[in-house]
């Protein structure tokens, strides 16, 4: 499908969650997304009324990797003063990979024993529910409120150049939402079980040692890193960061890569590597766990060389809770249970814009093989988005 297709078909496609994610799932879109996917969800949102704002960030100097990133900002205002209620997500996603019984990127319903099911890489995270987001607001009068989208081609990659530039564009334009709800997929057994109330900071260390390369049968001429690296990752490995909270569970260190180049039976190394993992809840802060990391590293001759990807978060259960729980039990009858575990998403950067909770699809199936989500499910979620979106609006 080319991008006269994509146009030709806009208008008829926003009102029908199942025909927009269809639409969403053939551009294929693979991190760092880029174009004909934004195609797509600009002709979607401009026929509903929204104004949309696409731009480019990430351009790599000469000779770098880095790939440039596509984001959008769509805004359909309200009346003057009144609340701003946004929708998140992205519409990145990650390789297909290998062994899909169908295309990835040519969405399929199949018949099976429980429903229909949409296959196709995105069909849960995210591409499903931002075609539910983009139903739900198709229905929603203008003079309700003003509402908008915020979506990204860089999320499934290094995140440098996607929400965080969205932010830095929405406060440049003065465009700052009272509430803002993230698609992720936190449905757990069934759609509307969970949603993501916060969740814990992340932080990736690398750590080195350098020694001395030698011969084995002559150790005093050589100086080998990999004791050192041995004791500092034996020092991390025995640390108790915490033993959780309220809302969190204990944060975790884990050793995610050792590293000693070295081929020869009969040589002393000059160096050994590492990397080390940390989820880590509100008690840490990524600078308070480098520093400790990088102590550590130091005693035993190695060092340490942190990166943040994100830090903790809480919105604490109140009304904008509230107006999801009293939403998803309207459509499907399920609590759904307030939690802070999973990874990381971009509402790590959200949360500084506004109060943001994350509600979305059941992430049984993102990221694997033969991705799929119940076609029902589609259907349900545009509901429960639409009955949000007009309390928050009436709030």
């Amino acid at each position: 499908m080319d991008h006269l297709a994509v146009r030709d078909r806009g208008a008829c496609v926003s009102h029908d969650p199942l025909a927009n994610a269809k639409e969403l799932i053939a551009c294929e879109s693979v991190t760092p997304a880029r174009g004909r996917v934004f195609d797509a969800m600009e002709q979607m949102l401009t026929v509903l009324g929204f104004e949309v704002d696409r731009f480019i960030r990430g351009e790599g100097a000469e000779g770098s990797d880095e790939e440039p990133v596509e984001n959008l900002f769509a805004i359909r205002r309200g009346a003057a003063g009144s609340p701003h209620f946004a929708f998140a997500g992205h519409v990145d996603v990650v390789p297909a990979g290998e062994g899909w019984s169908t295309s990835p990127f040519g969405p399929e319903v199949r018949s099976e024993p429980g429903g229909d099911l949409l296959y196709g890489r995105g069909a849960v995270d995210m591409k499903g529910s931002i075609a539910c987001m983009v139903a739900a607001v198709a229905d929603i009068p203008a003079e309700a409120g003003t509402l908008s989208f915020i979506i990204t081609g860089d999320e499934e990659g290094p995140a440098l150049h996607g929400t965080r530039a969205l932010i830095d564009r929405m406060r440049e334009r003065g465009d700052i939402p009272d509430l803002c709800l993230v698609g992720e997929p936190t449905s757990v057994n069934r759609l509307g079980d969970m949603m993501k109330i916060g969740r814990r900071g992340s932080v990736n260390i690398w750590l080195e040692v350098e020694g001395t390369q030698g011969h084995v049968a002559y150790p005093h001429l050589a100086d080998n890193p990999m004791p050192k690296m041995v004791a500092i990752l034996a020092d991390l490995d025995a640390l108790v960061l915490d033993e959780g909270t309220d809302w969190f569970q204990p944060s975790n260190l884990e050793i995610t890569e050792f590293n000693v180049p070295n081929r020869a039976h009969n040589v002393i190394p000059g160096k050994a590597t590492a990397r080390i993992s940390i989820r880590f809840n509100d008690q840490h802060s990524g600078a308070s766990l480098s520093d400790k990391v990088i102590a550590i590293a130091e005693k035993h001759g190695g060092t340490a060389r942190p990166i943040i990807s994100g830090e903790p978060f809480l919105t604490p259960p109140g009304a904008f809770s509230q107006m999801i729980a009293d939403a998803v039990k309207a459509e499907t009858g399920v609590e759904p249970e307030a939690s802070t575990t999973g990874g990381t998403s971009d509402a790590r950067f959200l949360k500084d814009l506004c109060p943001v909770i994350e509600f979305g699809l059941v992430n049984a199936t993102m990221h694997k093989t033969d991705e799929a989500v119940a076609v029902d499910d589609l259907a349900t979620l545009t509901a429960i988005y639409r009955r949000i979106a007009m309390a928050a609006l009436s709030n």
